[in-house]
């Protein structure tokens, strides 16, 4: 089965309005056809409305770096899925391993923030990825598997086409380096075994598993080479035109 690679730029806590628009504007420039492939950024929440215009009828979709659970309320601070579909989002990511660390939002949360995206007609990029300490024990893949398993607590077959997990090693983000394609791949495997087990394997093999961890123009091509790598979460590189452009363009 064919699966359109996703590649998702998620900016962080980086760029002005008038930054973002700069580099939607440069990205858009530069494009050319990805009529196989699906492309995202993820700005923050300050830059989405000034960001949207520009996308209008581009190839680019717009997404959210994170949510609340709730539609409204008095919860200072937070934004509703509903505030994102407003403001032209069609993804956001949850769960990413920062929101993890220093947000604390664990599987719980991250399953309740999943269910009200679904409900809202928002694709959720669920995160999974285990830090250094757990790999170097030997409990990574046990690790990642339980939190696809908690992330996804009744999410139905139907929703899940919607849903795309982003494999993401911890020790990996920001850090500059890479896990190696095999291992990738690897990980990769296991997560789609698991969605085989809680879904069948027409579902699962449906699904999109994106590798996230200092994602790089020089490594793009051979990461997104492997079997169940179907494409991109990019922080870092993703904030310069040039390099996320030679990203999204891998070969």
């Amino acid at each position: 089965m064919t699966r359109k690679p996703l590649i998702a730029g998620n900016w962080k806590m980086h760029k002005t309005v008038g930054e973002a628009v700069d580099l939607v504007q440069a990205l858009l420039d530069g494009l050319g056809d990805v009529a196989d492939r699906e492309v995202l950024v993820c700005p923050p929440f300050t830059a989405l409305a000034s960001v949207r215009p520009l996308l209008a009828d581009k190839p680019i979709a717009l997404g959210a770096q994170n949510m609340f659970y709730e539609l409204q309320g008095a919860y200072t601070g937070a934004i509703s899925p509903i505030m994102l579909r407003d403001v032209g989002c069609s993804y956001v990511i949850i769960g990413h391993s920062e929101r993890r660390q220093y947000f604390g939002d664990d599987d719980a949360m991250v399953n309740r923030k999943l269910k009200a995206a679904l409900a809202n007609d928002l694709r959720p990029i669920m995160c999974v990825g285990e830090s250094k300490t757990q790999r170097d024990a030997g409990h990574a893949e046990s690790i990642v598997t339980a939190q696809v398993r908690a992330g996804l607590a009744d999410i139905t077959a139907e929703q899940m086409q919607s849903t795309v997990i982003a494999y993401e090693p911890i020790w990996a983000i920001g850090t500059g380096d890479t896990a190696t394609p095999d291992d990738a791949q690897a990980m990769h495997a296991a997560i789609r075994r698991t969605l085989v087990e809680l879904y069948g394997a027409e579902v699962a093999e449906s699904m999109r598993i994106q590798y996230g961890g200092s994602v790089k123009p020089d490594n793009a091509d051979e990461l997104m080479a492997q079997a169940d790598i179907d494409g991109a979460l990019v922080g870092g590189a993703s904030l310069k035109a040039d390099q996320f452009l030679r990203i999204i363009q891998f070969r």
